[in-house]
């Protein structure tokens, strides 16, 4: 979903309501709020999406697979908070309404109940197999290289303990596998051994879901991160001014519009981000 911080700024004498919207580009530490984390999906998108991707997109032009992209990421969002709220314990009903990334809130779709039948076959075949969800839904960073990403779920399995991502679209591409390597290296995810895509709503099976399991890759999030560093290092994150009172008797003072920068290098800092070690890859069961 969208987020505003909102705060009340002083500047010159006057009084001022800041509002400062990450957008699904950053997010925002509010212990560090000059130094706003380029997001796990930004970075990895850096990454070339290979023949299949590029296939895809000249069959259906660059207008139709935009409005696919927009239509499959408020389906997303809404599957993503739904499946949370079942972690949680709600029971859901079709009628229920969940927002989008956009904050629209809207009933399910049949697709979107459809993806949540899926889910829960795949969640009720891991209980089966012992397995105990750890948390999920989790902001998480890393302030070596200057990330962050939202994690969708831990679960222990056994003597592992596995970091999932649930994918709503019928294709898995290298910035998915990316992503996952990104949510490793962040703080608070030593523990994680194994990393999987679950896909959901998935039409190439009769059982509507598939799990992939995927390798950690440093090297390539490190490559994927030069990328993002020479293209985006001096983007800005949106913020604006505004005033706190408006009346037809006096001109409103302020609502310019400022922004902060990111900051030189990829860590925000000036320095250049460092390489993770490449990690013995786990040969797959």
């Amino acid at each position: 979903m969208k987020i505003e911080y909102r705060e009340i700024i002083e500047k010159d004498g006057k009084k001022f309501l800041r509002v400062t919207t990450p957008s699904e580009r950053w997010y925002i530490d509010q212990e560090q709020k000059d130094k706003p984390f380029p997001s796990v999906t930004w970075i990895a998108g850096c990454y070339p999406k290979g023949i299949g991707f590029y296939r895809w997109l000249a069959n259906h032009g660059w207008e139709e697979s935009q409005a696919i992209k927009e239509a499959a990421a408020e389906k997303g969002g809404r599957v993503h908070r739904a499946i949370d709220a079942l972690f949680g314990g709600a029971e859901l009903q079709i009628t229920d309404k969940f927002p989008d990334n956009d904050g629209v809130e809207a009933e399910f779709t049949l697709e979107e109940w459809e993806c949540l039948m899926s889910f829960r076959d795949w969640w009720m075949t891991l209980k089966e197999q012992g397995a105990e969800s750890i948390e999920g839904e989790k902001t998480i960073f890393n302030h070596s290289l200057w990330y962050a990403g939202t994690m969708d779920r831990k679960v222990r399995i056994g003597e592992d303990v596995w970091i999932f991502d649930f994918k709503t679209g019928q294709n898995v591409w290298p910035e998915h596998e990316i992503q996952l390597t990104a949510y490793k290296h962040c703080e608070g995810n030593e523990d994680c051994t194994r990393l999987g895509i679950v896909q959901i709503g998935y039409r190439a099976n009769k059982r509507g879901w598939k799990q992939t399991e995927v390798v950690d890759q440093p090297e390539l999030l490190a490559a994927a991160y030069t990328i993002w560093t020479k293209e985006n290092s001096s983007k800005t994150i949106p913020e604006r001014d505004y005033p706190l009172t408006l009346s037809l008797t006096s001109e409103p003072v302020g609502a310019g519009d400022p922004t902060i920068a990111v900051g030189g290098g990829a860590s925000g800092d000036g320095a250049p981000a460092p390489v993770i070690p490449p990690k013995t890859r786990r040969k797959k069961p």
